[in-house]
């Protein structure tokens, strides 16, 4: 494979852009809406963007990417992080990628966004999606929802929302993608799931590049249309401090997932990718009882 970026790579890197961009204007304009309790008398949050570069031991350019952090009266931590990077892998990570035991060479481009509200009624949310290319090129991510306090309408509105984007594109998917979102966001140890679903995918490829790249469009927009929707109607309910040393011991959970399990943590640490990036999803405060 060639490090230099297609025309449909770089397609899909411009598109994780303007989805950050979008993402990052719909969580301020709820910081500006946001008039319960004291915390309406701090000024709302706004993002703090970070660039990063992914030198090598020699100094050449393998790209980088760009932090975007919130901390406000809402979102006790946002963040909406971009990252493009190539390089190789080293030999045995290169084993597990497809595609790569043939040549170790490859590109990488994807957006993440993890949500830790104030709110313990506020569902916390994860949503990735990703372009990587070797000698293959496929997409994958998804997006899930990690409530504290379990509320049905919430989940049901917003795997509808996922199933709508997956059903657009084929009708098996989101049976599909749901039971994969099940299986993966499971903690071993603790023999109970992180949260209440969505949908997962990884290693698409069906042949039709710009019909697989309509859909992680999808699943991004989908995400940004349903999560707001269900912040609006829950950042005003009020909670007491029982509330939130439950919410801090579910994060636990939280934390627990993404440094035993997660994979994109796996694959930016062995990547050589920005520290601080890729433990963005660590939640701002946690307890363990």
């Amino acid at each position: 494979m060639s490090t230099v970026a297609s025309v449909q790579q770089q397609k899909a890197a411009a598109w994780f852009g303007e989805l950050r961009d979008r993402i990052c204007a719909a969580f301020e304009a709820i910081e500006g809406e946001y008039k319960f309790g004291q915390l309406s008398e701090k000024p709302p949050g706004r993002f703090q963007r970070k660039a990063w570069e992914r030198p090598s031991e020699s100094g050449e350019d393998y790209g980088g990417g760009e932090t975007s952090i919130l901390r406000g009266r809402v979102f006790e931590k946002a963040g909406v992080n971009i990252s493009t990077v190539y390089g190789n892998f080293g030999p045995e990570f290169a084993k597990q990628i497809p595609g790569a035991a043939e040549d170790p060479r490859f590109w990488a481009s994807g957006i993440s966004v993890v949500v830790h509200p104030q709110n313990p009624h506020v569902p916390a949310v994860h949503m990735n999606t990703r372009h990587i290319v070797t000698t293959k090129g496929w997409f994958g991510g998804g997006a899930d929802l990690t409530p504290v306090f379990p509320n049905d309408g919430d989940a049901e509105d917003f795997h509808a929302a996922l199933e709508h984007a997956c059903d657009a594109h084929d009708p098996g998917y989101y049976p599909r993608f749901r039971k994969w979102c099940d299986e993966y966001f499971f903690l071993p140890h603790r023999n109970e799931p992180r949260g209440a679903g969505g949908i997962f995918f990884d290693y698409l490829d069906t042949g039709d590049w710009e019909s697989d790249f309509a859909f992680t469009r999808d699943v991004g927009l989908a995400f940004l249309d349903i999560y707001p929707q269900i912040v609006r109607r829950r950042m005003g309910q009020p909670w007491t401090e029982a509330e939130r040393e439950h919410q801090l011991v579910r994060r636990g959970r939280y934390a627990e997932f993404n440094l035993l399990y997660d994979r994109g943590t796996q694959f930016g640490l062995k990547t050589g990718g920005n520290v601080d990036a890729i433990l963005m999803s660590l939640p701002p405060a946690v307890r363990w009882p």
